[in-house]
């Protein structure tokens, strides 16, 4: 069995609202420090201060993890003010609407470089410090949109999710004897800024209102109804603690009964 994760570090990417914020604030209640990590410092800040709130050592780190200079800052900066690292959650994504043969070189390169590239060289740099430990936990934010192209109008998100998926596989068999696992979490539709942002490109492209659009995803679920953010981040929350200790390779579907596999 592992041990508890109380006074463990972990750094949570994207980290400064929706998903990301709740993951933070579930692995602090955990008995984490969490690094918050996100492209605006400001909103990592206030995610930070919220940690602090909660009695467990933070730091907020303004970070683009399209760039490799900041990938090996969030690692190095983690490492040389919190003296460990024990678990890394790559939440930071991006997505654009478009349909499929609208789809430019440079929407392919924005959302790929972050959501695909950015998550496996993050993985890379924590990796090459947790195998020198023998221990650490790695949990990367796929989607269901990586398992089932559900819409047409994000075709380079699904496949960028598609290929976290394939990583954390891939990864999870490389690593499987070295103490560390690998593991990935597929939400659903969920209640975040992100998921706003959503309905009102959908609506820019079909012609409809947002509210439409949030209505029809929602019918579209089996348990009906929209998912809380709090719900993917318990999810994360065992995939890193010890009861999770004989999993790696795993693509855990927090959908609302929408994906299945």
């Amino acid at each position: 069995m592992e041990p508890p994760v109380t006074g463990q570090v972990a750094i949570v990417t994207g980290a400064g609202q929706g998903i990301g914020r709740d993951i933070a604030l579930r692995l602090a209640s955990d008995g984490m420090d969490v690094v918050i990590a996100d492209l605006q410092r400001d909103l990592a800040e206030r995610v930070a201060n919220e940690v602090r709130a909660l009695g467990r050592r933070t730091l907020a780190l303004g970070v683009d993890v399209a760039k490799a200079d900041d990938r090996q800052y969030l690692i190095d900066t983690t490492l040389a003010q919190l003296g460990r690292l024990d678990a890394l959650v790559n939440n930071a994504a991006i997505q654009r609407v478009s349909l499929p043969l609208d789809v430019t070189e440079d929407h392919w390169d924005a959302v790929m470089d972050v959501n695909a590239k950015a998550v496996y060289f993050c993985c890379l740099q924590a990796l090459r410090h947790m195998v020198s430990q023998h221990s650490g936990r790695i949990v990367n934010m796929a989607s269901m949109a990586g398992k089932a192209a559900s819409t047409p109008y994000h075709p380079i998100y699904n496949i960028s999710k598609a290929a976290v998926i394939a990583m954390t596989k891939t990864f999870a068999l490389a690593l499987a004897t070295e103490g560390v696992r690998i593991n990935a979490v597929c939400p659903g539709v969920i209640e975040t800024p992100m998921q706003d942002v959503v309905d009102r490109e959908f609506a820019r492209v079909t012609g409809k209102q947002p509210v439409e659009i949030r209505a029809e995803r929602v019918g579209r679920i089996p348990m009906s109804k929209i998912g809380p953010p709090e719900d993917v981040a318990a999810v994360v929350s065992f995939l890193i603690g010890p009861d999770s200790c004989y999993m790696t390779g795993q693509a855990l579907d927090v959908t609302g009964g929408m994906i299945t596999y």
